[in-house]
């Protein structure tokens, strides 16, 4: 048991970037949501 988990995977060794695409796309979805909080209540919306 004790071999399996000491081995490295080569996915987590390896340095993973995102692409521009998926950047932009973060960016403008986090730019268009707004978060109103009303006493207990919470509205998200998604403006475009």
């Amino acid at each position: 048991m004790a071999k399996l988990y000491s081995k490295k995977k080569e996915a987590t060794t390896k340095k993973l970037l995102p692409s521009k695409t998926t950047v932009d796309l973060i960016l403008s979805y986090s730019k268009a949501l707004k978060i109103v909080r009303a006493g207990n209540l919470t509205f998200e919306s998604l403006s475009n």
